[in-house]
């Protein structure tokens, strides 16, 4: 990268900076005629200057000139006014002047913004392109927060002195200069006075600037150190907690925050120390023009007209002045900041960018053979991982690489995919070595899973299907507002330097994936989610999800029609109890007291919470339906059962998981209120306690809880009152509830709970378990299983894809390399959170995935569990880092072992 900011800037926007430094030469001549024509009003018209007869009139505005060879050119004689029609003329044009210099500024400050949000946008750019290029030894160093800091904040400030590096001093300079020389041609002395003041202030200020300097580098270094602690602390959160370090890091915290507001406070001492002593030399010079211009005045060497002309031009001359030193100081702290920049991002050697070239064609396939020449790899110590290792993997053969952690394996498969980069020998494909061929190639056909995964924050079939983002293999038409917008955006990336792929387009290279299109894509999908056994885990987060049911409404329809045919199934097993189902005019044993009083579940719970506190329809509705005393008797009952039973467990007990209406925090709040009301008739109860007392009932389920609280007659009285609660529901507070119609789909419940349209009864200890295989079964019979699975690929997998399990992304990770058709595929024990038999299911799925519709790539895999090795050609066994030993496993037993895979 260009180590000066100055010389970067001026390359990328040399055309740019000449084009405003035209302008800002251009408005340095309304900006002088500003200056003189007070001069002209206070001497003329005001004091009568070629005035002094009455009726004496002055030409305004006369145009000519004289040229060589033509004499007198006169282009306009100018309008005869006379002293007020002057005066009036003089100050029109002060206004027009006013006004022409406000619309340069205005250009120039508006060029200049654009200008630096493009160099900015620029630089941002060229960095994280960098970071895309940086070798992987590199990335082993860096801390991921420290370089986003830098590339997000750090340079910042940089593309506001863009436009200022060029132009700024161009500006505040002719405007100091042009307010310089005036007052000069007005009075040499005080020219002179003022020349001595501006040279102290460039001489002083700009070298106590360089304390802050330094401290503003301390202040950027540390700042960005927190950064990267504080990132540290969010992805060691467990093992913080889990060895009790937690104060420990509060410690550094604090230290850390005390060296940054030291560092801050003493910026903010001498920078005032600063501003006083410039705004005090500011203020010395008009002094000193009051004195001196006033005596030069009274002794008839300086006309009023002058005085108040070099008072004026004076007080633009401090402005322009301190700003030119604020940007000297902005030059130097700009430039230290990319100083700083350019060494963190200066590391060799970068990959070339001709490898990470957009190819949109798809590469041919490779036919040489996959093999590591004499290759030996080192951690960033220098210690050495595998040494003098040859070993060639030709097209279609299978490997097993044995070993065990830190035996050498895992190094080399590194070093297949690139991960690794050689210390000395090679790794070719064919004759080429594959470090210098294009990603298009090598990252297509050669793919690769380990153990380490990282998961974009995203949907997860986003995250499947992102092995198949390439390259744009379509052409967007835009039309309208959408043209024009996509034209800028094309003329913007341009000027930035930025590429103009299109996000909008399709990326998704469907023939890698064997696929001609989105139509038949999810069958490749599926196939490679049944591989890695991770189907029933997507579709146990699609059946817990909701959906819009407007927008899916076909899909809606048929969840709905589903009920009856559960029904059926539930007969046909003799099942029937395992759901009770929601039924209009009965009590469901199963549903809380609020369910089935409400006939429906809540869509917003803040207005629920808030309208049971304090809206008169809950209380009027359960009075009339004589439920009101009922259920505060029934709420002070579950808080003495809840207090006496579980007051004396810890926070964590899991006999907390079946509470529905009261948390363990909540237990000692309720203790105390019934020490308050207890023995109180509910009349003498305030209306707040008793809320507190009668909100229980609404969770408890009498199966669950078993207080024995729920009678026959209990429960009639609260299906009576549904009509109450559905038919007089106010209008402030429709929406809240959305109440259960056998024939209507529910869109704030899940899938699940809409297929059931009942709950799990609990009577059966394996229930959810029998009604989840019975619901799969249900949906591949009635062909609904892809569709709910879509659903499941739309799941937010959360910042590094920390909402589904360790598990989970092992086996999302391998899927995505499994679903890409590919010439090698290197597993570097890719299953390390699950358990052998797992793992060792899975990697019989993935050889007869891999040997079915005549694939046949060839394997490089990275065991743990050496008894496997029966399934490939070759195993190579290796130790402290050497290969030591290699063998080919007999024909027959392999291929006995694929008819069985396949079988």
């Amino acid at each position: 990268m260009e180590p000066r900011l100055s010389r970067y800037i001026w390359t990328h926007t040399r055309k740019q900076q000449l084009w405003i430094l035209l302008i800002v030469a251009l408005s340095m001549i309304p900006y002088f005629m500003s200056f003189d024509l007070p001069k002209q009003i206070v001497n003329g018209p005001i004091q009568g200057q070629g005035f002094e007869t009455p009726g004496t009139t002055q030409l305004f505005l006369p145009i000519s000139f004289s040229l060589p060879f033509f004499g007198e050119v006169n282009l306009f004689s100018g309008i005869e006014l006379g002293r007020q029609g002057t005066l009036l003329a003089l100050s029109l044009v002060f206004l027009l002047l006013v006004i022409i210099n406000g619309l340069f500024k205005f250009y120039i400050n508006t060029y200049k913004g654009r200008l630096g949000e493009r160099l900015l946008r620029r630089i941002r750019f060229e960095l994280v392109d960098r970071v895309l290029r940086f070798p992987p030894h590199h990335l082993k160093r860096v801390k991921p927060a420290e370089i986003s800091t830098m590339i997000k904040d750090e340079v910042e400030p940089m593309g506001g002195f863009t436009g200022d590096a060029f132009v700024q001093p161009a500006l505040l300079g002719g405007q100091a200069l042009t307010a310089l020389i005036f007052i000069l041609i007005q009075s040499f002395w005080l020219g002179l006075i003022a020349f001595v003041i501006v040279a102290v202030q460039a001489l002083i200020i700009p070298r106590m600037r360089r304390r802050l300097l330094v401290l503003g580098r301390e202040r950027q270094l540390t700042a960005r150190e927190l950064s990267g602690r504080v990132s540290e602390i969010v992805d060691g959160i467990g093992t913080i907690r889990g060895h009790d370090t937690s104060n420990y890091e509060r410690a550094d915290i604090a230290a850390r925050l005390g060296r940054i507001f030291k560092i801050r406070y003493d910026i903010y001492q001498w920078k005032f120390l600063v501003k006083f002593l410039n705004n005090f030399l500011a203020q010395v010079t008009p002094f000193l023009f009051y004195s001196i211009g006033g005596y030069f005045a009274l002794q008839g060497r300086l006309d009023i007209g002058q005085l108040v002309a070099v008072i004026g031009a004076y007080k633009d001359l401090p402005g322009p002045l301190k700003e030119l030193i604020d940007w000297d100081q902005a030059r130097q702290d700009v430039q230290v900041k990319y100083t700083q920049v350019v060494e963190q991002f200066s590391v060799e050697p970068l990959i070339d960018p001709k490898v990470q070239e957009v190819s949109i064609a798809p590469p041919a396939a490779l036919s040489g053979a996959l093999a590591a020449v004499n290759l030996a790899i080192a951690d960033d110590g220098g210690a050495k991982l595998i040494e003098h290792v040859s070993l060639q993997v030709r097209p279609g053969e299978t490997v097993a690489v044995t070993g065990g952690t830190g035996g050498g394996g895992e190094a080399l498969a590194e070093a297949f995919g690139r991960l690794a980069w050689p210390v000395s020998g090679r790794i070719v494909v064919g004759d080429e070595d594959i470090h210098e061929l294009p990603e298009s190639v090598i990252g297509r056909r050669i793919s690769y899973a380990s153990s380490e995964v990282y998961t974009f924050q995203g949907s997860l079939g986003d995250n499947l299907l992102y092995g198949l983002k390439h390259a744009p293999l379509t052409e967007v038409v835009y039309e309208g507002d959408k043209a024009a917008h996509r034209r800028w955006e094309l003329l913007e990336a341009k000027l930035a330097g930025n590429p103009s792929l299109d996000l909008n387009s399709d990326w998704i290279d469907y023939g890698a994936a064997g696929a001609t299109g989105p139509e038949d894509l999810f069958g490749k999908i599926r196939a490679a989610l049944d591989v890695v056994l991770l189907t029933n885990d997507i579709l146990a987060l699609a059946v817990r999800s909701t959906i819009n049911s407007v927008e899916h409404e076909a899909f809606a329809t048929e969840i709905v029609e589903m009920r009856a045919a559960l029904r059926r199934r539930l007969e046909a097993e003799k099942l029937s109890d395992l759901v009770v189902f929601f039924e209009p005019g009965s009590y469901n044993i199963e549903a809380t007291v609020g369910e089935n009083l409400l006939f429906g579940t809540v869509t917003d719970r803040a207005r629920w919470e808030a309208a049971l506190e304090s809206h008169p329809f809950f209380k009027t509705v359960l009075k009339r339906a004589g439920l009101h005393e009922t259920f505060y008797e029934m709420g002070l009952e579950i808080a003495e059962n809840v207090v006496e039973l579980f007051r004396d467990l810890p926070p964590d007990h899991p006999f907390f998981q079946q509470l529905t209406f009261m948390t363990s925090e909540e237990i000692p709040a309720y203790e105390a209120l019934l020490q308050k009301v207890r023995s109180r008739p509910l009349d003498e109860v305030s209306e707040e306690d008793a809320i507190r007392i009668i909100r229980l009932c609404f969770g408890y389920i009498e199966p669950r809880h078993r207080f024995g609280l729920l009678t026959e007659d209990l429960m009639q009285k609260i299906v009576e009152a549904r009509r109450e609660f559905s038919d007089g529901l106010p209008a402030d507070l429709v929406g809240v509830i959305e109440h259960y119609q056998p024939n209507r789909y529910m869109a704030s419940a899940s899938i699940l709970d809409n297929v059931l349209f009942g709950r799990i009864g609990h009577k059966h200890t394996d229930g959810s378990d029998k009604i989840r295989a019975i619901v799969r079964d249900l949906f591949e019979s009635l062909g609904l299983y892809n569709k709910v699975l879509a659903f499941g690929l739309d799941f937010d997998v959360g910042a590094g894809g920390k909402r589904l399990t360790a598990g989970q992304r092992q086996k999302l990770n391998l899927a995505r390399a499994l679903i890409r058709i590919s010439d090698f595929y290197i597993v570097n024990q890719p299953l390390l959170a699950l358990d052998q038999r797992t793992q060792d299911q899975i990697t019989r799925n993935v050889f007869a995935f891999l040997h079915d519709e005549d694939r046949n790539p060839a394997i490089v895999w990275v065991l743990s569990n050496p008894a496997l090795s029966e399934l490939f050609d070759r195993v190579v066994h290796f130790e402290n880092g050497r290969l030591v030993h290699e063998e080919t496993v007999e024909a027959p037993s392999k291929d006995s072992d694929y008819k069985e895979l396949a079988s």
